[in-house]
């Protein structure tokens, strides 16, 4: 049985190459006509594992948030941001600040947590002149058309993210864990199976492994799940990464991945890796006013390039925890 016959049945188009797209007449309240139809746009999401809902004509923070919450319930609070970003209200945030020029590969929201948000929700209240599409792409489809050598390493070994704090890129001790209580960190990262190491100068340094494949928690069907290229130094662009190395060392990048056991993991990989991704990639241009909600086990989400202004809000919701036999081992007591 398909998820969307156990709810109110939408019309929905499904379009080679492009994300599944409901369109709606402009109600006059959106949070409650949200609320009205979430079993079925849920559905809908379970099913195509992302859905863009255009005729909302979303047009502020305050009624996109209300929409996040009545499709989402209560919002999660962000942790372990790898960079800074506004709060426009509880558990809404703007998109995540990154050059216009550069595109954000694919990735699966805060991956490398214990705890993941299962649902993205995304508002659009500027679309860009060109370009800026959030685009997405299936998991199961990614995982089926990666290297069997490549899924069977990643899928026994789990990945590994490493971290190192600092006052000039990404997000601040305390915009990552709440608090710059470095007590407050140390428990943080014990409840959350990360190891941590500070720095003669006071600089932290984390650790932490995660699994790389999962099963939905509804479909129970296998997902490539995790940030494994995103977070890569060789998905930065070659200046970039040339001047990160040389101003703090291969060993200090501020966030970098690698295997499960430890060794690098190589350009050809992370290439690899990019390449199917964008051989499985679905993108809808943004509309203003336009709601997309992805299923983040299911479904990874990118930012292409972009000129103009481009104003997208995103919220998270439903977390849960993918997999109960993450590899993570115990943060050690440092």
């Amino acid at each position: 049985m398909p998820f969307s016959s156990l709810a109110s049945p939408l019309d929905v188009e499904l379009r080679p190459d492009k994300p599944a797209l409901l369109r709606v007449d402009p109600p006059d309240d959106p949070p409650k006509w949200a609320a009205e139809h979430r079993e079925a746009l849920r559905a809908q999401v379970t099913e195509h594992g992302a859905l863009v809902v255009r005729g909302l004509g979303l047009r502020d923070t305050g009624q996109a948030g209300a929409v996040f919450e009545r499709l989402a319930g209560e919002l999660m609070t962000e942790r372990e941001a790898f960079a800074p970003r506004e709060t426009h209200r509880p558990g809404v945030y703007a998109s995540t600040p990154w050059p216009a020029n550069q595109p954000m590969c694919m990735h699966h929201e805060l991956s490398y947590q214990l705890q993941v948000p299962g649902l993205m929700l995304f508002a659009c209240l500027t679309a860009p002149e060109q370009g800026g599409a959030t685009a997405v792409a299936d998991a199961e489809e990614v995982l089926r058309a990666l290297p069997g050598g490549l899924v069977e390493r990643f899928e026994r070994e789990g990945w590994i993210l490493t971290r190192t704090y600092n006052d000039e890129i990404g997000a601040s001790l305390t915009e990552s864990f709440g608090t710059g209580d470095r007590a407050g960190i140390e428990r943080y990262c014990r409840a959350n199976a990360i190891d941590f190491t500070w720095q003669p100068d006071g600089i932290l340094r984390t650790e932490q492994r995660r699994n790389a494949v999962v099963r939905h928690p509804l479909t129970g069907r296998r997902c490539w799940f995790n940030q494994i290229a995103f977070l890569n130094e060789w998905t930065l662009a070659p200046e970039v990464r040339e001047y990160l190395v040389d101003v703090y060392g291969a060993d200090g990048l501020p966030f970098n991945t690698r295997h499960g056991d430890g060794t690098p993991i190589g350009e050809d990989v992370v290439q690899l890796i990019n390449r199917t991704y964008e051989a499985h990639t679905r993108r809808e241009p943004w509309q203003q006013g336009d709601l997309l909600l992805v299923d983040n086990i299911r479904t990874a989400h990118s930012r292409e390039a972009f000129t103009g202004e481009r104003q997208v809000l995103v919220g998270m919701g439903e977390p849960l925890r993918p997999a109960e036999d993450c590899p993570a081992t115990e943060a050690s007591e440092r």
